[in-house]
């Protein structure tokens, strides 16, 4: 087995991904180990916005508080009725995954309703599902030159609109997406 740990990477769709769920994706991998990896879509808002996720949830914000300009994302393909917020700072919520010392993965509804009150972490990233990858298949998938990778950044993340965050990212490896190929070869 590989030791590649690439928890806090960012994965970046190359042009040839065939898949529709991850073409011209942005992808945060929150775990990464032997037994596969989890990670989260950031640049593919819904038309859902947070204010009807609470609804749906049955959270009632507190009055004044609205979150109709608050984007869900599409996390990824598996789960999709099940939401995940992406944070900062980590905090100590009941269902957190450590993503990096200052990012946490909450899957419990105590943060929707601390978001309600007004207490939510200051920044965040709601999403809807998550991708996942079976032990080994990211591996198998970098090698077939299916992704980019670069250490992830919390301000891409959480201060660019998501039309902006593939690009940003892919600034970080001096590399401009237009021209990056549909082709990929070994040397």
């Amino acid at each position: 087995m590989n030791s590649v740990d690439l928890t806090q990477h960012f994965l970046i769709a190359m042009p040839a991904m065939a898949d529709p769920h991850f073409a011209k994706t942005l992808t945060l991998v929150c775990e990464h180990n032997e037994n596969g990896a989890l990670g989260i879509i950031v640049n593919r808002p819904t038309d859902l916005d947070l204010q009807g996720l609470l609804e749906q949830v049955k959270i009632a914000p507190q009055q004044g508080q609205s979150f109709g300009a608050v984007p869900v994302h599409f996390g990824g393909p598996v789960q999709v009725d099940r939401g995940f917020v992406l944070h900062s700072p980590a905090g100590t919520w009941q269902s957190t995954l450590q993503v990096g010392a200052d990012i946490g993965l909450t899957t419990s509804k105590d943060i929707l309703e601390a978001v309600a009150r007004g207490d939510g972490p200051p920044q965040m990233l709601v999403t809807l599902g998550y991708a996942g990858w079976a032990p080994g298949q990211l591996e198998h998938e970098l090698a077939q030159n299916a992704w980019l990778t670069v250490p992830a950044r919390a301000d891409i993340l959480f201060e660019l609109p998501a039309e902006e965050r593939l690009a940003a990212a892919m600034q970080l490896l001096g590399v401009d997406y237009a021209n990056l190929s549909d082709e990929a070869g070994h040397a």
